[in-house]
């Protein structure tokens, strides 16, 4: 049985909407409302789904009663039903935006975003990029982007990705990260310190299966491995390096205590063979090269050292990275970054994907590439028309916490309008069009603000030679209608007669079109996995393609040619 609010809820609903539009003069966003919800009914996070639409209801009646009635008249609704709710709150000095970056000293902070590169960046990754490039940005420090591409089986990288992603990361930063370092270029490094484990005794080559290794790892018993002297660990680790031993025969393994509470850190792998024969990594300069590669928590750790990273900032499932790497630090005698983590971001309306399942799904053609609007890659969410301002200003919103959140897309898409709205030029487009002969007094020509808050932006000119009018179906229904800038209508099957220039009643205010100024078009919506062309009519134009327009009553989109609107969000 689905969840439905009751009517206690639905009241809080609306009684945060008139806050937040008392709070921000008329002009509540319902991301800033579903947030603070959120952060305050735990219970309610699970329907978000539902809660989404309900809230933005609620923001747009709260900004038409504070156009109408202004923010007293708001005020004196909360005074009587949730006065609770126009109490002052406490003036403390707080920090607005991200939370203070512990140890941090301007101009030496170092942090790093590190991707896989077996594909483009998604939505996920714009969490890890936005949250250090800020900081990097605030503390005059440096932002590296690493190449994490030491894994050519599991999660081979994709060519491509060496190009696009330092591009994408540029786009969503406003800036080009300081450094770029490729992982993949750097195993001579990553060999130093494992020969340098191996000769002081604190790494080891270990020989058994892993099934067998398990075993004493569930036991709290040291494999027969462990004691290997210094010279038989390095002559075993010849053996590793001129293929002697194959895939599975052998792998590196970091000291540690077998002992230790936590089974995730006993004794762990530091690096192992891969079959790079059969599977070489794609750049060339690498290939088959080496047979021996770290594991990622051990060229991760030794990466951040040798450059110098003073902060390291993710999720808080990569927690037993930590503490491995911690231990591993004490060994060579280094002092860890400062950490912080962050929790899980689900949105709604996008549940699971993988980079890894959307490339195959590419390579299988359902998917026609990593900019198809279906997907949450950046690539496709540039093309939609989401900004790198509004990616920012999200992440930014959510912080660094370590609980789990739950979002609707609406809470980017509010952040993507305050951006887009005030350059967007409003269009009509004419769903299920039906044609109308308009009859009556009325003038040859009406003009139209492009913008209706920025008069200099023009005005559309809709002329009625012929006198034949293009209305959605849907509107036709609804009987009399007020044309939005034009005049009252008296309907009558397919003819229109205008009974008043002015507005005479409350009759629906709807959008519509001229023949003249006019063009069959289509509409593209990417919605529920599906791409859904509405073919329909189209105010003329000659706006660039790229352009952000507002389609009235519809929402935003951007403009791929003259007579197609790919749609962005309402």
């Amino acid at each position: 049985m689905s969840w439905s609010p009751d009517e206690a809820t639905l009241a809080a609903f609306r009684h945060l909407a008139i806050q937040n539009a008392i709070e921000y003069e008329g002009k509540a966003a319902p991301g800033s409302v579903i947030g603070r919800l959120m952060g305050t009914r735990a219970d309610l996070r699970q329907h978000g789904k539902i809660i989404s639409p309900l809230i933005a209801k609620a923001v747009a009646d709260a900004n038409a009663m504070a156009a109408n009635e202004g923010l007293d008249g708001l005020r004196d609704i909360l005074s009587k039903e949730a006065p609770h709710l126009l109490e002052k709150r406490e003036k403390k000095e707080r920090r607005v935006g991200l939370p203070e970056l512990k140890n941090a000293v301007k101009g030496k902070v170092v942090l790093r975003f590190a991707p896989n590169p077996n594909g483009s960046l998604s939505f996920g990754h714009a969490r890890g990029i936005v949250i250090n490039g800020e900081y990097a940005k605030e503390w005059d420090g440096e932002l590296i982007l690493r190449f994490d591409d030491t894994d050519t089986v599991v999660k081979p990288p994709l060519p491509q990705a060496y190009e696009d992603i330092p591009k994408e990361a540029e786009w969503l930063l406003g800036y080009a990260p300081h450094r770029i370092v490729i992982a993949s270029d750097r195993i001579p490094h990553y060999y130093e310190h494992a020969e340098q484990m191996l000769q002081e005794g604190f790494g080891y080559v270990c020989q058994c299966s892993g099934e067998a290794f398990k075993v004493f790892r569930v036991d709290k018993t040291e494999c027969p491995c462990r004691p290997n002297s210094p010279e038989l660990n390095m002559e075993l680790w010849g053996k590793m390096l001129d293929g002697t031993f194959k895939p599975g025969d052998a792998v590196v393994r970091v000291k540690t205590d077998m002992t230790l509470k936590n089974p995730a850190l006993r004794d762990w792998p530091a690096l192992r063979m891969q079959d790079t024969a059969n599977h070489p990594h794609p750049r060339s300069g690498v290939g088959s090269t080496y047979r021996v590669w770290p594991l990622l928590d051990f060229q991760s750790a030794v990466e951040d050292h040798l450059q110098g990273v003073t902060h390291i900032i993710r999720g808080k499932d990569l927690m037993d990275s930590t503490r491995k790497q911690t231990l591993l630090y004490a060994h060579f005698g280094w002092s860890y970054p400062e950490t912080m983590y962050w929790g899980r971001v689900k949105v709604h309306e996008w549940g699971g994907f993988s980079t890894s399942q959307m490339r195959r799904d590419i390579e299988a053609g359902t998917f026609t590439g990593w900019d198809d609007p279906r997907l949450p890659t950046l690539q496709a969410l540039k093309r939609r028309g989401i900004t790198s301002e509004a990616l920012r200003a999200f992440w930014v919103e959510l912080g660094v916490t370590q609980k789990d959140i739950s979002v609707p897309l609406s809470a980017l898409f509010s952040h993507n309008t305050k951006q887009i709205d005030d350059d967007a030029p409003r269009l009509a487009f004419i769903r299920s069009p039906i044609e109308v002969d308009l009859t009556g007094d009325h003038p040859l020509q009406v003009e139209i603000d492009v913008h209706p808050n920025h008069a200099s932006m023009g005005q559309r000119r809709f002329s009625f030679e012929p006198a034949t009018l293009w209305l959605e179906e849907e509107d036709m229904a609804k009987g009399n209608l007020r044309l939005k800038g034009f005049a009252d209508l008296e309907i009558e099957e397919q003819s229109a007669t205008v009974a008043s220039i002015e507005r005479s009643d409350q009759r629906p205010i709807v959008h519509w079109l001229s023949e003249a100024q006019s063009c069959e078009a289509t509409l593209i919506v990417a919605k529920d996995g599906e791409i859904i062309e509405h073919k329909g009519r189209m105010e003329r134009h000659d706006y660039p393609e790229g352009t952000m327009v507002q389609l009235e009553r519809i929402g935003y989109g951007r403009v791929l040619n003259a007579t197609t609107i790919l749609f962005s969000h309402s």
